[in-house]
């Protein structure tokens, strides 16, 4: 574990991600971004093929995929055009209002193409909820059509490199003010819960979905690289795996001073060592780091400390790559996004 980090030193590294990220993204998150625009609906095929089971040994496809998916549960959520995509499909945008958490925040929202397409109405499709780096705050820089995030999970899930995720895109701090780890600190907004709890409700609320936590994940760069990893290592239960690109390890956020024995309770180096005691479940954590960065010793120690058992790793290294998120989409293309692809559940087809 490395040594605790100073409130100075956190908002000095605070400074200099959030510069970072903003830097490196800001030109291109604000390309092919239109604003908050008309109504949009995530809706269900218009035709859908219908079936019943031919055999008690082999099942239906139209069966199969139902036993697996779980349909939209209400209340329908408000969502507004943010931008949309050469192919047509639009990200989305709604105010969530955490039932759980009690915190209000904007979240993102793409569903693939494969989605609307009739021979996938029965199927639920996987989730994959993306968080950025940086502040986080008002803003998830993936929401932006100029990163290519998912116009390239697009062209990816056309050539085998891919499943056709719905990409779910929250604020990941409830402020500018400080890094809340993505956690429920004593006595701050319960970031913890309203990312996964109230964010996956608000999902499962609006979209096919599936009842397993095979079709569930997270990716995260930088400071959401550790809020995601840390996610799936806490709730194995409900999310399998994770892409954390360029990610802290273990949590330093100053507002958890006075408060030890929570922030060991959110520590992923504490979490893996849980995990594999009790033998599982298996989680499967995609780790990636460009050449040019500095935190690649931190992620292969953790790897060699703590993958083993259920907890299955891959790392990424990204050939010239630095601290920002072109890097690791680049990443996610060479390697990353097909290895955790292939321990999810895919859409079933029914025609």
């Amino acid at each position: 574990m490395r040594p605790r980090t100073t409130t100075a030193d956190a908002a000095a590294r605070g400074s200099v991600l959030f510069t970072a990220c903003l830097t490196a993204c800001l030109a291109l998150t604000l390309a092919g971004c239109s604003g908050q625009g008309g109504r949009v609906r995530f809706e269900a095929p218009a035709t859908a093929p219908t079936g019943a089971p031919t055999s008690s040994v082999t099942p239906h496809p139209v069966a199969e995929a139902e036993r697996l998916t779980q349909l939209p549960t209400g209340p329908e959520a408000e969502f507004h055009e943010e931008s949309t995509l050469d192919d047509g499909t639009t990200i989305g945008v709604t105010t969530l209002e955490g039932q759980k958490s009690g915190f209000t925040g904007k979240v993102w929202v793409w569903a693939p193409k494969q989605y609307f397409e009739s021979q996938y109405a029965h199927s639920g499709f996987p989730v994959l909820i993306a968080l950025p780096g940086g502040r986080g705050f008002p803003k998830n820089y993936w929401m932006a059509a100029g990163l290519r995030l998912e116009s390239s999970i697009a062209a990816w899930s056309k050539d085998g490199r891919s499943l056709p995720f719905i990409v779910v895109m929250p604020v990941l701090n409830p402020d500018k003010s400080h890094f809340y780890d993505g956690s429920d600190i004593p006595g701050q907004p319960k970031m913890g819960t309203w990312l996964t709890e109230d964010v996956p409700d608000l999902v499962r609320a609006n979209f096919r979905t599936f009842h397993s936590r095979d079709g569930w994940a997270f990716m995260g760069s930088s400071s959401g690289g550790f809020a995601a990893l840390k996610a799936v290592l806490q709730k194995p239960d409900q999310f399998k795996g994770v892409i954390a690109s360029g990610p802290d390890i273990v949590p330093d956020s100053p507002l958890w001073k006075g408060y030890e024995e929570e922030r060991q309770a959110n520590n992923p180096e504490r979490l893996a060592a849980e995990l594999a005691e009790k033998e599982g479940p298996d989680v499967y954590l995609a780790f990636q780091v460009g050449s040019k960065e500095s935190g690649k010793p931190n992620v292969e120690k953790f790897i060699r400390n703590y993958g083993k058992g259920p907890v299955k790793t891959h790392l990424q290294v990204i050939a010239g790559g630095e601290h920002n998120a072109k890097t690791y989409i680049r990443g996610m293309g060479e390697g990353s996004m097909k290895w955790l692809s292939a321990h999810l559940q895919p859409p079933v087809p029914t025609a």
